[in-house]
């Protein structure tokens, strides 16, 4: 029992695994923020291109 301690402890081959999953949890996030930003940003110019169209329509 001892040897099976001593070897997990020294085991690596998981490490790689942990490293991408926390890289690839870290771009989602970055990209849920960068979604979050933009679609605020996009939905105001949309808005105020059918305030202009609409407006144009009537003259």
């Amino acid at each position: 029992m001892l040897n099976f301690i001593k070897n997990f402890r020294r085991d690596e081959d998981g490490a790689v695994t942990v490293d991408w999953v926390v890289l690839t949890a870290a771009l989602v996030g970055i990209g849920v923020a960068v979604v979050g930003g933009v679609k605020t940003q996009t939905e105001d110019v949309g808005t105020s291109i059918a305030t202009k169209v609409s407006a144009s329509k009537l003259n």
